[in-house]
């Protein structure tokens, strides 16, 4: 599934269960000490697929840490992002010689906690799911959009060192597997500062699941011609919910 998200020049692999053991690395292990079974599982499947996907890249595994905020730390040379849901876990990752960064994210495709829609996003996206359920209510459209936010946000936050809020993004789908996404805050982390350009991804939608992914290409212009999409303020009416 991932891999028809993603360029050639990155390495995918992916699980649907978590039927075949996994072990983990101490370190690793101790990131998910006080989670419940079948988080562990999750976590630890997930990590499996990011080795053997390094594997494929030619790069030797090891233990997979994190940062301060749950970001996987990558071998050196090497961006890459993994997720992990009910029914699926999957880790893609590649050269930074050839991509500036990687975001994916993968949800059952259930619809979203009442107000969850309301708390990540924006009016004109509201708007705009509505419209596509109209048109294609067998898609959770809703879903997808919670979906694209968490891609655009792994993506960006290596890419740019912004930890995005989920109204801090713009995505505006087509009914075509791809999706935008335009920043409205600056390089800074505010709405007045340096102009973020936009970012592209694909998404999927099928056998019970959505999933999203953004590649930034080493050509990416952080410097777009965007200015007209940002003049606004930072919105403060919509909270964003915890990732």
């Amino acid at each position: 599934m991932i891999r028809t998200l993603v360029p050639d020049a990155v390495s995918c692999m992916e699980a649907f269960d978590d039927r075949e053991p996994a072990p983990l690395h101490p370190q690793e292990a101790a990131l998910v000490v006080r989670a419940v079974p079948s988080r562990r599982n999750e976590f630890a499947t997930a990590r499996q697929c990011a080795r053997r996907a390094l594997t494929r890249l030619g790069v030797p595994p090891g233990p997979l840490l994190q940062d301060h905020r749950g970001a996987p730390l990558w071998p050196q040379g090497v961006v890459g992002s993994i997720t992990h849901c009910d029914g699926y876990r999957a880790a893609v990752v590649a050269r930074a010689a050839d991509v500036a960064s990687l975001g994916i994210d993968a949800e059952p495709a259930l619809p979203l906690p009442p107000g969850l829609l309301e708390a990540v996003a924006r009016p004109e996206e509201r708007a705009m799911v509505r419209s596509l359920i109209a048109r294609r209510p067998q898609v959770r459209w809703e879903r997808l959009l919670f979906s694209a936010k968490e891609a655009v946000y792994k993506a960006t936050y290596p890419h740019l060192g912004l930890a995005l809020e989920f109204t801090d993004a713009v995505v505006r789908f087509t009914e075509h597997g791809r999706f935008e996404a335009r920043l409205v805050v600056g390089r800074d982390g505010t709405p007045e500062g340096d102009p973020v350009g936009a970012f592209h991804g694909r998404w999927y939608a099928g056998a019970g699941l959505v999933a999203t992914a953004v590649t930034v290409p080493l050509s990416h212009d952080v410097r777009q011609d965007v200015r007209q999409d940002v003049r606004g303020t930072k919105p403060t009416a919509d909270a964003a919910g915890s990732r």
